[in-house]
């Protein structure tokens, strides 16, 4: 089942940014982030997918509202996802379409995101749910 994201879920997202993403916060502090964006409907979706009966958050994706003087408005996935003990389940596919639904309620454009260039297996699934690369760029970062 689908559903938004709570702050009581914070452990699990955390966890499966670590395990399948390769990001490592601190727990606190990424529950401080997660109680910020879930402020902020308007702005951003966390939505999570929960299995049926054991209530057990297996996957996540988190947009954002994408607006720019370049493109109509999108939503742009921020990060998507789910334990490799479930994957090819369909779980990222009804995340997505989550993402997707609420895009076009909205009345947005469409859906983007970005996906390291070593994320093969990310790109395939991507493509087979309809999603065509548009150009390969590098990320810059200044911190402060």
């Amino acid at each position: 089942m689908i559903r938004t994201a709570r702050v009581e879920d914070a452990e699990t997202i955390n966890k499966l940014n670590k395990e399948e993403l390769g990001y490592e916060i601190p727990l606190s502090e990424m529950t401080k982030q997660l109680e910020c964006i879930l402020a902020q409907p308007e702005i951003y979706v966390v939505d999570v997918y929960e299995e049926e009966g054991t209530k057990k958050v297996l996957g996540y994706v988190h947009a954002q509202k994408y607006e720019t003087l370049l493109s109509p408005t999108l939503f742009n996935i921020l990060a998507l996802a789910v334990s490799s003990k479930v994957q090819y389940q369909g779980i990222g596919r009804r995340l997505m379409e989550s993402v997707e639904k609420e895009g076009t309620e909205r009345g947005y454009f469409g859906v983007r995101l970005n996906s390291g260039e070593h994320r093969n297996e990310a790109h395939r699934f991507y493509e087979r749910i309809g999603y065509h690369s548009t150009k390969w760029q590098k990320q810059f970062l200044k911190e402060s």
